[in-house]
C-alpha cells in the first residue's frame, strides 16, 4: 500500500463516521489530510500530578501517526507556552492545552449546524491546526474563507502546511475579540470559547448570518441567527462542546494551586452542614454550568478519600474566596474568604428548583453588539454573554 493511498483510506474512513449525519461533508473530511496539518503532537503521561505531557513525533508514514490523525479525537498541539513543533526529543510539555486540533467529528457537527451557502463569507475563529479552515475551503472555495487565531506561528504553519496540499484561505494572525480582518461575514464558528461574545462578530455578522460558538467555562453550544434588529437569536443545542477559552497572552494565567494548598484542609471561617445532598459537578453538569453563569470564575475541584469513600468538593476564586464541602455520614461545608462561594451554589440550586429544573438546551441566546444574554424559558433568570 502506499503512502498516498494508506492517508486516503484512513481519511475515507474517517469521513464514514463522521459525517453520517453531515454527508454534504463527506467530501472534504476524504479529502483533506490531516496527517500533514499536525506532524507532531503533546499525549498527557497518565496520573502525572504536574499535568505532564509527552511528545508524538512520528514518521509521516507510519502506522500510528495515521490512525491518531484519522481517529474521531482531538490531538493537543500547544501546552502552556510549547507547541510540539518547537519541542525537543524527550521535552515534556507542563501544564494546560492551548492549542489544539479538535475532534473532526465535533467540526463537522458544528459546520453542519453553521449551515453554510455557496458564496457565503466564512470566519472561522480558532485557526489551530488549520483543519477546520481547510474543509471549509474545501467545500467553498479557498476565497470565502478567513481563519484567525491570536498566535502569529500557529497561522503561518497552518498557511504552509494548507498550501502543500493546495489550499489557500485567508488566515490573519489578529485578536479576534477585536476588530476582524472583513468588516461582514455570513457565518462565524468558532473552536475556542468566548464570554462575553465578541461585539465585532455582531456587528460583523450579516442580517440572516449564523454565529456557532460555545461560552467559556461551560460546554454550552449557541446557534444564533441574526436579526435585521441587530440582535442575534437562539438556543443552546443539544450536544455539548468544550473548548479552551480566548486568550491574548502565550498562556492562561496559572490556576490557584496556592490557594488551594492553604485552604485544602483549613477549618472554615464558617462551617455548616450542607442544604441537602453535595452535588458531584462532574456529574451534574447542568448545575455546574448555571453556577458558572451566575457565577463567573470559580474553579471546581473534587476528590474522593480512598479510605471511607467520602467525597470532597472546593470551590476557589481569584478574591481568596473558598469553600469545601464533604459529604459522608456528618457533611458539612467549610467557608472563607471575602465571599460564600458554597452559598452561592445552593442559592443556584435552589432558583434552578424553582423554575422546574429546565433543561439547559431550553436556554435562550439574545446577542447583541452591545450585550447578549442567555435566558432562562420563562426569561426570568438571565445570564450576560
Amino acid at each position: 500500500m502506499t503512502e498516498a493511498s494508506a492517508w486516503t483510506e484512513a481519511a475515507e474512513a474517517l469521513a464514514d463516521e463522521v459525517t453520517a449525519g453531515a454527508p454534504a461533508w463527506h467530501d472534504a473530511v476524504r479529502n483533506t489530510p490531516r496527517h500533514l496539518l499536525v506532524p507532531r503532537w503533546w499525549r498527557r503521561i497518565p496520573n502525572s500530578p504536574a499535568r505532564e505531557w509527552e511528545l508524538a513525533d512520528l514518521a509521516e508514514d507510519s502506522p500510528e501517526r495515521l490512525r491518531a490523525a484519522y481517529t474521531d479525537e482531538t490531538l493537543v498541539t500547544r501546552v502552556g507556552p510549547t507547541h510540539a513543533d518547537h519541542a525537543v526529543p524527550g521535552e515534556r510539555g507542563k501544564g494546560d492545552p492551548t492549542s489544539s486540533s479538535t475532534l473532526p467529528g465535533l467540526i463537522v457537527s458544528m459546520a453542519h449546524r453553521l449551515d453554510v451557502k455557496p458564496g457565503h463569507k466564512v470566519l472561522d475563529v480558532g485557526t489551530g491546526s488549520g483543519y477546520s479552515a481547510g474543509l471549509f475551503a474545501r467545500r467553498f472555495g479557498d476565497e470565502n474563507v478567513t481563519s484567525v487565531d491570536v498566535d502569529p506561528y500557529l497561522v503561518e504553519a497552518a498557511r504552509t502546511r494548507l498550501a502543500e496540499f493546495g489550499r489557500t484561505p485567508r488566515l490573519a494572525a489578529v485578536d479576534a475579540t477585536g476588530e476582524l480582518p472583513e468588516p461582514e461575514y455570513d457565518r462565524i464558528m468558532a473552536t475556542v470559547s468566548v464570554r462575553p461574545v465578541p461585539a465585532s462578530w455582531l456587528r460583523a455578522l450579516r442580517p440572516g448570518g449564523r454565529l456557532v460558538t460555545t461560552i467559556a467555562h461551560t460546554a454550552l453550544l449557541i446557534t444564533a441567527d441574526m436579526g435585521t434588529d441587530g440582535i442575534a437569536r437562539g438556543t443552546v443545542q443539544p450536544d455539548p462542546a468544550t473548548f479552551m477559552e480566548t486568550r491574548r497572552e502565550a498562556d492562561y494565567p496559572p490556576k490557584l494551586d496556592d490557594l488551594f494548598r492553604s485552604v485544602r484542609v483549613r477549618e472554615g471561617e464558617e462551617v455548616r452542614p450542607p442544604e441537602g445532598a453535595v452535588p458531584d459537578l462532574w456529574q451534574e453538569w447542568p448545575l455546574r454550568w448555571l453556577y458558572e453563569l451566575e457565577t463567573p470564575g470559580v474553579e471546581t475541584r473534587a476528590a474522593t478519600y480512598p479510605e471511607d469513600g467520602r467525597r470532597v468538593v472546593w470551590l476557589l476564586a481569584g478574591d481568596g474566596a473558598w469553600a469545601r464541602a464533604e459529604d459522608g455520614t456528618a457533611p458539612l461545608v467549610h467557608q472563607g474568604g471575602p465571599r460564600r462561594l458554597w452559598d452561592d451554589l445552593e442559592r443556584v440550586r435552589r432558583k434552578w428548583e424553582e423554575n422546574g429544573r429546565f433543561s439547559l438546551h431550553a436556554l435562550r441566546a439574545e446577542l447583541g453588539a452591545e450585550g447578549g444574554a442567555l435566558l432562562s424559558p420563562d426569561g426570568s433568570w438571565v445570564f450576560p454573554v
